[in-house]
């Protein structure tokens, strides 16, 4: 059973429980390292590129949603290896979707890059 923390100790360990989230998909998973990188890279570009508030969010945001979505995929496949490492067509199912995701979120992210960037070049 849960303990019945309320207030500021829930705030506390529901950030404690966050970080150390972070730090696992950090640690273990590739393509999240991968995709942070690939941020620290390009958010200091979001500020050359981006001329207004709402272009720096568009830019800053959708590489945060690519993270985002990364994080829940590989929760789905850990989930999922839990399970069982016999294949399972539902089993591989759910990988495909998660793992489709994150390809549309890179997708969605690498267009708003794309065209914010080609606006600030030639527009």
């Amino acid at each position: 059973m849960k303990p019945d923390h309320r207030g500021w100790r829930h705030l506390v360990n529901s950030t404690r429980y966050s970080l150390k989230g972070l730090r696992a998909a950090y640690r273990n998973e590739t393509a999240f390292r991968q995709e942070v990188v690939l941020c620290v890279i390009l958010l200091p570009l979001a500020w050359w590129i981006g001329t207004t508030p709402l272009e720096w969010l568009l830019l800053i945001g959708s590489c945060v949603m690519v993270l985002i979505v990364e994080l829940l995929n590989s929760a789905i496949e850990n989930v999922v290896d839990r399970i069982g490492t016999e294949h399972h067509e539902l089993s591989g199912r759910a990988k495909d979707i998660s793992s489709a995701a994150v390809m549309l979120s890179l997708l969605v992210a690498g267009m708003t890059w794309l065209l914010l960037a080609w606006q600030r070049l030639w527009g």
